[in-house]
């Protein structure tokens, strides 16, 4: 075997880190500029740059980061997205996490995916979710896969939804 993948792979990795940098600095001078607390920590999680506003020695984040049913974590992931994208030229399929929201939310989320999933095996009837946003969906769709099951997204934003069909 030739000695392209490794390199590649060093590349690749050496790429997320430089958008959760770029990601960072961008995150922390809007923290200054709205006289927020939060640290920043910056992670590669698989395929992904994984940063997250965490709470500080100086005090808490502030929770309307993450706004009811997390709109305001999406939009300011969006934002921090298109900051890497201006600043690398590449687009950038970063995580943002606030105080932990989409964390407890993965949990949340496995959750139902399990009861779900047992239902349809159980009933042989496909079961249709509750509109869930971009991330909430892949979280599902992957818990699915994983038990040996398909799903497929239905429906348009943001009443977009997952369907659980049975084997």
């Amino acid at each position: 075997m030739d000695g392209a993948a490794p390199s590649k792979r060093k590349t690749r990795v050496q790429q997320l880190e430089r958008e959760g940098e770029v990601a960072a600095d961008f995150l922390e001078t809007l923290l200054d500029i709205a006289d927020l607390d939060g640290d920043i920590d910056v992670d590669v999680d698989g395929d992904r740059a994984a940063v997250a506003i965490v709470d500080s020695e100086e005090g808490r984040v502030p929770r309307r980061l993450v706004g009811t049913d997390g709109k305001v974590l999406e939009a300011l992931q969006e934002l921090t997205r298109l900051a890497v994208q201006v600043e690398t030229g590449e687009r950038s399929r970063l995580m943002l996490d606030v105080a932990g929201h989409r964390a407890e939310r993965r949990t949340a989320l496995v959750e139902l995916a399990h009861r779900s999933i047992a239902e349809v095996k159980e009933t042989g009837e496909q079961r249709s979710l509750e509109p869930m946003s971009a991330f909430e969906r892949k979280v599902v769709h992957d818990e699915v896969s994983a038990a040996g099951l398909v799903s497929e997204s239905e429906g348009v934003e943001p009443r977009r939804h997952i369907v659980i069909l049975p084997a």
